[in-house]
């Protein structure tokens, strides 16, 4: 039988905050994966991109970590730097961290294995696109986004990960009372950071101003980039009233269930 083939529909594609870089891994990251990635990395199905996640997958925490315990994740986890201390200290956590970047993932699974953490696991993908399509509305304690990429050039500012959209997002996945951590060396990001979140009734700024350095959060390679080229280091919490009636979800529309 002869014929033009139909041609397959062109995927929509999201505006997102990174530009996936190689996936080639050095020997000892292989190793890392080789090793590690059945034990802490969670298998998650994709739509057209690699990084996305498929809408329906069961989020299962008792049947993740084997336990049920306040649960905390961080977007872009990188070379798990942050996620290994505050994890660390923070063993009666369930912590999930999000990281596109395959190598990056793999150097991460090698230090949690170093420091022996259990109460870790990671998901190669859009820290984002889990939020929405993947994590509950109203089940996460605490959000954390270290220093995110600033995309300097305001051409490129449509992709900062914090945006309106995000964090009415971010909002509906918090259970009230909890909070969302964020840090960057950029002072127009912070600013803009601000402007996005100050104003919102479903997250309140804990300091009405910038945050205390929180002790928990290690000094990263990132930061000390930011420090070394002269940039000041801007730490925000917000968090969502805890007597505050569940947001609308908005993925969905319909209100958020605890």
């Amino acid at each position: 039988m002869t014929g033009t083939a139909t041609p397959l529909p062109r995927a929509h594609r999201d505006v997102v905050s990174f530009v996936r870089r190689s996936t080639r891994m050095n020997a000892s990251q292989l190793r890392n994966w080789e090793a590690h990635h059945a034990a802490w990395v969670i298998p998650l199905a994709h739509r057209a991109t690699s990084t996305s996640v498929a809408p329906g997958q069961p989020f299962d925490p008792a049947a993740i970590w084997g336990r049920t315990a306040p649960l905390w994740l961080e977007i872009g986890t990188g070379n798990g730097e942050a996620c290994v201390a505050i994890a660390g200290r923070h063993p009666e956590v369930d912590y999930l961290g999000f990281e596109v970047f395959k190598p990056a993932v793999a150097s991460a699974l090698g230090m949690v294995a170093r420091a022996g953490l259990t109460n870790v696991r990671l998901a190669e993908v859009d820290g984002v696109d889990a939020l929405r399509h993947w994590i509950p509305a109203g089940s996460v304690a605490r959000i954390l986004t270290f220093f995110p990429d600033p995309w300097h050039k305001a051409r490129h500012h449509k992709r900062r990960l914090v945006n309106p959209a995000t964090a009415a997002l971010v909002a509906s996945r918090l259970r009230p009372g909890g909070s969302w951590h964020l840090a960057t060396d950029w002072p127009d990001y912070a600013e803009q950071m601000r402007e996005v979140l100050d104003g919102r009734r479903d997250l309140v700024n804990a300091y009405g101003g910038w945050a205390p350095r929180p002790e928990a959060r290690p000094l990263t390679r990132f930061e000390q980039r930011g420090l070394a080229a002269g940039r000041q280091i801007r730490d925000l919490v917000y968090h969502r009233p805890a007597d505050s009636t569940d947001p609308a979800d908005p993925v969905d529309g319909h209100r958020a269930g605890r």
